[in-house]
């Protein structure tokens, strides 16, 4: 067995080549400018973070997304294309540019029919769309980014395969058997990680969500330092309290504030652990990590923007939180009490009310449950509303997600007065945090999250954030608590917060 069998089945050395080699000479010799190739081989079930850890290891640009519960997850690896559209037509941008290179593209019929084989970006579309400054740390990512990796391996209920893919731009100068030296390599590198981990076992998180506070984290790079919020906790107070005002003067229904959170370790993040912690401890949330110039973009969402097969889509209301107990009586009197809060039950419904009104009319079926139940969390509840439904056309993933992108629950409602309100009183750019986070396939479906419970990692330092939904009921206090728990899901993953915000 060589060690690119540890990855990929039925494995023979040479296959990547063998395929490509097949398929680049119908691109070269066709008139016009080069297009897109991808080839598909099936692979055998293999951890995603190790892939991941792997790529970075080789310092290859990388991406995850994985979601333990179902036991699916995508990697990519490497670029072969990519769309960065900005500015709010960046959803139909992207969307046009993806339908043009695969209307020209040349796919190998095995990525047509293998499981989850096929060419499909990976990447996010920022929450405005607005390009960051040079000095701000979103920089590397820009406004927007969707990437066709290199090499994509994808896991679904049906099997996982790998597809590799030359962009138009590498028609001219790629190298099969390169190709299949550098799959070799990551492979090598991968069965490299997995032997390491296999060695250390797993780290006992304990019983339920009271297990960790957010203090004695389980793994992660040690002491972890506060220095720097925005807003400070004055700031926080007065913001919540003008923003409560205008709802109930009746100015807006609901206007959401972000936070920001900057911490430091005494040595360098790590973001292997991180991811394996998330994972293991947020099974039902999407963990997910980016990697740009250096940077990482990591997280553990619970929330769906949207997902699409077909014209059947899925998407899910979010809104009104809780603590979690350290004890199943009282984890289920928090429960209790965030179920019958007029407060949260209020916030929640700007959220259905908005989901409900921007659906209706482009479908031709709309199921809303009557009531929301309860998402629990690791350090967190949620009231929750699942929404499924059948569009009249096949507009797609990207057009979907237009259409619904802010949802109340990360800005607020009616949309424009709470992202000018947000604009000119949170004080940073959110960047992609709160944006759509994803993938596009093929034939234009795929699934879009909101990016939550989420930090910007680079070295020893973490820029984390956290929102709460502000209605006339709201107070500061409280608020600043709820955000202090969303913030746990992060701080506990990274390392060892040695302060305390209260």
């Amino acid at each position: 067995m060589t060690l690119t069998d540890r990855i990929t089945s039925p494995p023979t050395r040479g296959s990547i080549a063998t395929e490509l080699s097949a398929l680049l000479p119908r691109v070269r010799r066709r008139p016009g400018p080069p297009s897109l190739v991808a080839a598909a081989l099936p692979v055998a079930s293999t951890d995603p973070i190790d892939l991941f850890a792997a790529a970075r290891s080789l310092g290859l640009e990388a991406a995850l997304w994985f979601q333990p519960a179902a036991d699916r997850f995508i990697v990519g690896i490497g670029r072969a294309w990519a769309v960065q559209p900005g500015g709010s037509d960046r959803f139909a941008a992207a969307s046009s540019a993806w339908r043009t290179l695969m209307a020209e593209a040349v796919v190998a019929d095995a990525a047509r029919h293998l499981p989850e084989a096929g060419p499909r970006l990976i990447g996010g579309l920022g929450f405005t769309g607005r390009t960051p400054a040079g000095d701000d740390p979103w920089s590397p990512f820009g406004p927007a980014s969707l990437v066709l990796p290199s090499f994509g391996v994808a896991q679904g209920g049906r099997g996982a395969s790998l597809t590799v893919a030359v962009g138009p731009d590498q028609i001219d100068g790629v190298d099969p058997e390169n190709l299949e030296c550098q799959w070799d390599e990551i492979a090598r590198a991968a069965g490299d990680v997995r032997d390491a981990r296999l060695r250390t076992p797993a780290p006992d998180d304990g019983w339920g969500p009271g297990a960790t506070d957010g203090r004695g984290a389980t793994d992660g790079s040690g002491a972890l330092r506060i220095i720097g919020r925005r807003p400070d906790r004055m700031a926080w107070d007065r913001t919540v309290g003008l923003f409560a005002g205008a709802v109930g003067r009746g100015r807006i229904d609901k206007v959401v504030l972000a936070r920001r959170v900057i911490l430091r370790a005494d040595a360098d993040l790590d973001i292997v652990a991180a991811l394996r912690h998330l994972s293991r401890t947020a099974p039902e949330s999407t963990t997910f990590a980016f990697v740009r110039d250096g940077t990482t973009f990591i997280g553990a969402t619970p929330e769906r923007l949207v997902r699409t097969t077909g014209r059947r889509f899925e998407t899910v209301a979010i809104a009104g939180s809780a603590a979690r107990g350290a004890d199943p009586v009282t984890d289920a009197r928090f429960a209790a009490a965030l179920l019958a809060s007029e407060k949260d039950r209020e916030e929640h419904a700007v959220v259905v009310d908005m989901l409900r009104a921007s659906l209706t009319p482009i479908v031709e079926e709309l199921h809303i449950a009557e009531a929301p139940a309860i998402l629990p969390l690791r350090h967190v509840q949620h009231l929750v509303t699942p929404v499924t439904g059948t569009t009249r056309d096949d507009g797609g993933l990207l057009a979907l997600a237009q259409r619904l992108h802010p949802t109340p629950a990360v800005g607020g409602a009616p949309r424009e007065i709470a992202l000018a309100l947000i604009a000119e009183h949170e004080g940073f750019d959110r960047g992609w945090y709160a944006g759509p986070i994803g993938w596009l396939g093929a034939e234009g479906d795929g699934e879009l999250m909101v990016a939550l419970r989420c930090a910007l990692v680079e070295g020893m330092q973490a820029t984390l954030f956290a929102g709460c939904g502000i209605v006339a009921a709201s107070d500061p206090a409280r608020e600043w608590e709820e955000s202090r728990l969303k913030l746990r899901t992060m701080t506990a993953a990274l390392g060892r917060l040695v302060e305390d915000e209260r």
